[in-house]
């Protein structure tokens, strides 16, 4: 018997062991299951899984967003870094083809799924007239031409093949669109408003849906949405009031009572919001003295809790250091103050540790709650999963055929067609100028941006200011007369031509091109408006010789009172991009001009601010004008 019992002893022990093993895989199986990584469950209970697990280091990191030259591998890992940027011109390669972008971004997302709990990060660009930063992408017109078109069926499909373009280079994240609304032609940002009119900024918000897609019916207001593996995640910028600063100044004041505030220029957040934008960005600029980046009662009062936005609130380019004058005096004030406020992804290009340590202080100290950090990360994550980055953070290659596609260039260049506005087609007592007949014997062309695809395109092109020259595929102005003439017309370009070449050149029109050259931002501030030289010189030896339409090619409303009755015909064109050939339809009849003033002409600076409904109004062309023609059947 004790033997048997002996016998048994291993056999029972070995059970023992079986069952523990099995045990103790069980409770492996069951923590290897996470419920953030299961797409199947709820977004809300994914989240809730996530945070849990997360430490304040990890819920500080997804806050952050840091520019790509910083983005080294062991700080994806270390610091669980939320986001990464191109900043304006900042690029893999000068000339990276759309296969390099997606292996940079994806070989950051690698090194961000490294991290403790896999989360990725989210690449982000600013590609505000399609995707602006990339060799040979389309580039559409700049919103104030688009805000000319008074289309917004045709914006929504730019907003849809912007984010094609921007997927074919690896990007889930656009910094667009910019919906404010610009009240003084002297602001440097103007060309990125589509209008003076809040009207026509809130009818442009369908560039949201273009690039994010329609929200599912019955979606709750302010829940972000990005449609699939072909939409980008958008922000609407920049919160709030930044095109109505003093004098047009930017990053200023904008002096305005709650009704003006509310009335002109918030509009354009309430239709964002309920069309599911993913990101709102907060302005540089002040408030009636109080910055915006400090705003509490309009960050998470206005726009967290009475518009019930649900998307995540991110800074602009280094914004909280700005908070303070001279920048980054008290950044401590600065981190504490903005994140307050409701601020949930800072972006710190380049000093992302001294944000991190500094946020990592002020939450140990209590002058940041933990509610405050949860509430940001809730946002992001949202959005994470919302766009379905947990299941596909690798960039597909599939999707680099549609940069510069001739499918999206045809869309830009029906863009430039309904963008430009006629302001004069014939002197006083003549026939109208325009169209121009096909068949002549010889015309000239001539200025300084008839044959410039960088000034043509304006600021935020391949670099964050633009540059004039051969920046990046497309067709100019001049490229565009020659294929629309008739073959047997010659073509003569100069950009200054001399009185006495034009005297004797027989020519029997001249098509004059010129206007501003490229800027962006506060580089593009400008208190007199006037064309640079040799603008004002080319319209005069040119038209005071020859019949001529003069174009003009700039981001707003320029002085041309003083040389109006020279010009027989003038055409606002705006910055209307890569496809240079828009314009020649129109100026050679095969479309009609349509295209209305988004934002009124002024006679001189000394009018500005000068809106309409003003009671000093008195422009050179007012808001909405346009003249307009018939196409020619046969030219």
């Amino acid at each position: 018997m004790l033997q048997r019992k002996m016998a048994r002893a291993p056999i029972i022990l070995l059970i023992g062991v079986i069952v523990a093993v099995c045990y103790s895989t069980a409770i492996a199986n069951a923590e290897e299951y996470m419920k953030y990584k299961d797409p199947k469950q709820p977004i809300n209970k994914r989240i809730r899984d996530l945070m849990e697990r997360m430490t304040l280091e990890e819920k500080i990191g997804q806050m952050t967003q840091i520019e790509r030259t910083v983005a080294a591998d062991h700080v994806l890992k270390k610091y669980s870094i939320g986001s990464i940027l191109s900043g304006g011109g900042s690029v893999p390669a000068s000339h990276a083809s759309a296969e390099t972008w997606i292996d940079m971004v994806n070989h950051f997302q690698k090194n961000a799924l490294m991290q403790r709990l896999g989360i990725p990060m989210i690449y982000a660009i600013d590609a505000v007239h399609g995707n602006n930063n990339v060799y040979k992408a389309t580039i559409f017109p700049h919103n104030v031409g688009l805000g000319a078109t008074r289309d917004p069926e045709l914006v929504k499909r730019i907003g849809a093949a912007t984010a094609l373009e921007v997927r074919a280079t690896g990007i889930p994240y656009a910094f667009a669109p910019c919906i404010a609304v610009c009240r003084d032609p002297r602001w440097g940002r103007c060309y990125e408003s589509y209008s003076e009119d809040p009207k026509v900024v809130r009818s442009m918000t369908e560039i949201i849906p273009g690039l994010q897609g329609d929200i599912p019916a019955g979606s709750p207001k302010g829940v972000p949405y990005v449609g699939g593996p072909d939409k980008v995640m958008a922000c609407a910028k920049h919160y709030v009031g930044d095109g109505g600063t003093v004098k047009g100044i930017n990053e200023n004041n904008t002096i305005a009572s709650w009704h003006e505030l509310l009335g002109i220029h918030m509009p354009a957040y309430y239709d964002s919001v309920i069309k599911g934008v993913s990101t709102v960005m907060v302005s540089y600029s002040s408030w009636n003295g109080v910055k915006m980046h400090a705003n509490r009662d309009l960050i998470t009062g206005f726009l967290k809790k009475a518009q019930r936005f649900r998307g995540f609130v991110i800074t602009d380019w280094q914004a909280i250091d700005k908070m303070t004058t001279p920048p980054h005096a008290n950044y401590t004030y600065s981190i504490e103050t903005s994140i307050n406020a409701g601020i949930d992804m800072v972006m710190v290009p380049y000093n992302y540790t001294e944000f991190i340590d500094g946020l990592t202080y002020l939450v140990n100290n209590n002058f940041v709650s933990m509610s405050r950090i949860d509430d940001a990360v809730k946002r992001i994550l949202r959005v994470k999963f919302t766009m379905g980055l947990f299941e596909n953070p690798m960039a597909d290659y599939s999707m680099a055929k549609h940069l510069g596609s001739q499918e999206n260039r045809e869309v830009a260049r029906e863009a430039v067609r309904k963008s430009l506005v006629l302001l004069k087609n014939g002197k006083s007592g003549d026939k109208p100028l325009l169209p121009l007949p096909k068949k002549a014997s010889r015309i000239l062309v001539a200025g300084t941006h008839a044959n410039d695809i960088g000034n043509q395109c304006g600021g935020w092109t391949i670099e964050w200011h633009g540059k004039s020259g051969n920046t990046t595929a497309g067709t100019t102005i001049l490229s565009a007369v020659r294929n629309a003439v008739d073959p047997e017309t010659t073509v003569s370009f100069r950009v200054d031509p001399d009185p006495e070449f034009v005297k004797s050149g027989k020519f029997e029109y001249a098509v004059v091109v010129v206007g501003e050259v490229p800027y962006s931002e506060t580089y593009g501030d400008n208190l007199n408006l006037t064309l640079p030289d040799p603008g004002y010189g080319i319209i005069n030896n040119v038209c005071s010789s020859v019949k001529c339409v003069v174009v003009l090619v700039t981001g707003r409303p320029v002085v041309i009172e003083p040389y109006l009755g020279g010009m027989d015909a003038v055409v606002a064109a705006w910055l209307p991009g890569s496809e240079g050939q828009g314009v020649a339809d129109v100026l050679f009849g095969d479309y009609g001009f349509t295209g209305k003033l988004p934002i009124t002409w002024f006679k001189n600076v000394d009018q500005l601010p000068m809106n309409f409904g003003d009671p000093h109004y008195d422009p050179l062309f007012p808001f909405g004008y346009g003249l307009t023609t018939e196409p020619v059947k046969a030219n």
